[in-house]
């Protein structure tokens, strides 16, 4: 998208902050709300955290992955910068691990009251009992389906899976629930509640009624796209459908002035255009794996149209997800037709 062609309010995308907090620091983003950071152990390597100052005590935003370092990381702040009052709340924005990871621990260990969606509370409930000590059948079936080669289908039933409970901590029973349209006081502020779709189910984010401040979490993110995937658990399932009607309804209530801070990268401004931007990505990707297409082709065959590059080793699994979430939309617009080859995969076409 060229300058030309930005509304005449746009500035296009900027950070107010370019440089990160480290390891053990805060910035202050705004009045009373402190940005914080913990590592993740894979290529997106960290996710952001929030403290918002409640007078008498904090309301902590996400969490990081159950380990024991991020414990010690969130002691450390706990003991030092937010050491001047209590952690009394934690709102989490969605159910994925890197965000959800220690909620129980902060319930079980500093009495804080859990809010968040009741669809990220079933789903990270329901998670918490998915552990297996290899692949499960359904799993093996949609591997096959996607077009993952016999013999890397065998290397990974050789491996103990990822579970969920390896990197989320227990939780107890008890959550404040947050809902669509919802308004809850935070940091001095009040916030509406707009839930988003296609990342993960029943997302949050915040908008503030008093400043310019959205908290985002991965439904608003700058620079790189949320993942949006199909698992065995729902193999028809169309994330970006999802996805983008999301982006268009967060789109009207989008305005240049709005801060963004967002589960990943830097706090940004220029959401309307970010909105945009994030529908025209996937809209762009669906055009070219459509054109990919002329041809009979497997998921696992549609990486490069989807992402302009090759994609392999540990990063493949997140790729084929995507992938398959793509050719669903595309089947369920008519724009693809499917049939099975001999071993159970299923070859995509174009549709004529």
């Amino acid at each position: 998208m060229t300058t030309a062609s930005l509304h005449p309010a746009e500035r296009g995308i900027r950070f107010p902050n370019e440089t990160p907090p480290g390891k053990g620091q805060v910035i202050k983003v705004a009045p009373g709300v402190l940005w914080m950071r913990m590592p993740l152990p894979m290529q997106l390597d960290h996710v952001n955290v929030y403290a918002l100052d409640d007078g008498e005590g904090w309301t902590l935003v996400d969490t990081g992955f159950s380990t024991k370092s991020t414990k010690r990381d969130w002691q450390a702040l706990i003991d030092g910068p937010l050491a001047a009052k209590p952690v009394r709340r934690l709102i989490v924005t969605h159910h994925h691990p890197d965000h959800i990871g220690l909620a129980g621990w902060f319930q079980t260990e500093y009495g804080v009251d859990l809010v968040t969606t009741r669809t990220a509370w079933l789903f990270a409930r329901m998670l918490m009992l998915d552990a297996h000590s290899q692949p499960v059948p359904e799993t093996v079936a949609y591997w096959r389906g996607a077009g993952v080669d016999e013999a890397e289908i065998e290397r990974r039933m050789a491996e103990r899976p990822f579970n969920f409970a390896d990197v989320v901590d227990p939780m107890p029973l008890g959550f404040t629930r947050v809902a669509e349209g919802d308004t809850i006081r935070i940091g001095g502020r009040n916030w509406i509640v707009r839930c988003g779709d296609g990342h993960a189910p029943e997302h949050a984010t915040f908008w503030s009624l008093d400043d310019d401040l959205v908290i985002g979490g991965d439904q608003l993110l700058p620079g790189i796209s949320a993942n949006l995937g199909v698992y065995a658990t729902e193999p028809d399932a169309d994330p970006v459908a999802e996805w983008i009607r999301s982006c268009e309804r967060l789109a009207g209530f989008a305005e240049d002035r709005h801060l963004v801070l967002p589960g990943h990268k830097l706090p940004f401004t220029g959401l309307p255009l970010r909105l945009r931007q994030m529908i025209e990505n996937h809209r762009g990707a669906l055009a070219r794996l459509e054109q990919h297409l002329s041809e009979p082709r497997t998921a696992a065959e549609c990486f490069m149209p989807l992402f302009k590059r090759e994609i392999t080793g540990s990063a493949a699994g997140m790729a084929l997800v995507e992938s398959v979430a793509h050719l669903n939309h595309l089947l369920k617009a008519g724009r693809v037709t499917r049939q099975r080859d001999a071993r159970g995969a299923w070859l995509w076409q174009r549709a004529a």
